[in-house]
C-alpha cells in the first residue's frame, strides 16, 4: 500500500475526526469511518489507531467503537478562549427555548458543513431529536445550514450548489433547483424554514448570525414537529429568532477584538 502523505494525510485526519465527533456520544465503528469518509478500511484503521496513540481518540475494545479523546478536550478548551461562541449565545438559546416551548439550537459553520454547539430543551413535551450537541449537516440541509447558505455571496452559493450533489444522499428536495428556491424564500423572509425535509414531521426554523466581516458563520434554531410550526404560528417564531440572532450578532461584535 503507497503510504499517504503531506497534506493529503492531514485532509484524511480531518475527515476522520469529524466522522468520529458526529457520534461523539454513542461511538462510530471503523467500518462506519470508512464508509463516512471515501477512506479504505486499512487505511482508516491505521489513522484511527495512530489518532488514538495520540490521544486524540478514544476506543472502547468491548464495543470496538471510537469516540473523540482526551487531547481534543484540552486543545479546544484552549481555543475555546478564542473561539468558543457560547457563551455569547447561550442567553438567546435558553430565551428561545423558554418563550416558544420548542428545543432551542447554536450551530456554527465548519466549511460546508454546520455543527451543533449548543442545545436547550423547551417545555413541550413532544420533541424531535434531529439536532444534538455535535451532529454534522451539510450547508443547506436542516434550517440552520440553510440560513447560512442563503447569505453567502451568489458566487459563493453557485459554486457550492455546483460542487455538492446534495440531493444524491438528501433527496429531491435538495436539488439545486429546490435549494435555490429555498434561498430566495430565506432571504425574503430572513430566517430559513425547514418543513420535514430531514425527519417526516420534524420541522426547523433557523437565523443566521455574522461575524465581523459581515458572513453568516452561525445560526440560531428552533425544532419540532410539525404542529407546532402551523402558518400562523411561524412569523412570531420567525420574529424572536432574527430577534435573538441580531442580538448575539451585536454582542459578538462588540466584543474585544
Amino acid at each position: 500500500m503507497t503510504e499517504v502523505k503531506g497534506a493529503q494525510v492531514v485532509g484524511r485526519v480531518g475527515l476522520i475526526v469529524r466522522a468520529v465527533s458526529a457520534d461523539a456520544k454513542t461511538g462510530i465503528t471503523t467500518a462506519e469511518v470508512a464508509r463516512r469518509t471515501g477512506i479504505t478500511r486499512p487505511t482508516t484503521h491505521r489513522l484511527l489507531t495512530s489518532l488514538a496513540a495520540e490521544g486524540f481518540l478514544d476506543h472502547d475494545n468491548r464495543t470496538a467503537r471510537w469516540y473523540l479523546g482526551p487531547e481534543l478536550y484540552l486543545l479546544g478548551a484552549l481555543a475555546a478562549e478564542r473561539y468558543d461562541i457560547a457563551d455569547v449565545a447561550r442567553e438567546s438559546v435558553e430565551l428561545l427555548a423558554r418563550e416558544t416551548g420548542e428545543s432551542a439550537f447554536l450551530s456554527a459553520r465548519r466549511g460546508d458543513e454546520t455543527v451543533c454547539l449548543l442545545r436547550e430543551e423547551g417545555s413541550f413535551p413532544v420533541r424531535s431529536f434531529v439536532l444534538y450537541e455535535g451532529v454534522r449537516f451539510p450547508l443547506g440541509v436542516a434550517s440552520a445550514g440553510i440560513a447560512i447558505l442563503a447569505f453567502l455571496s451568489d458566487p459563493e452559493v453557485d459554486e457550492y450548489l455546483t460542487r455538492e450533489p446534495l440531493a444524491d444522499r438528501w433527496g429531491e428536495e435538495h436539488s439545486a433547483d429546490s435549494l435555490r428556491r429555498r434561498i430566495a424564500e430565506t432571504r425574503a423572509l430572513g430566517y430559513a424554514v425547514n418543513p420535514g425535509l430531514i425527519v417526516e414531521g420534524s420541522w426547523g426554523m433557523g437565523a443566521a448570525v455574522f461575524d465581523t466581516h459581515g458572513k453568516p458563520a452561525w445560526a440560531l434554531s428552533l425544532t419540532g414537529i410539525e404542529s407546532r410550526f402551523s402558518a400562523r404560528r411561524r412569523p412570531e417564531l420567525g420574529r424572536l429568532l432574527l430577534e435573538q440572532a441580531h442580538r448575539v450578532t451585536r454582542r459578538l461584535h462588540d466584543l474585544p477584538g
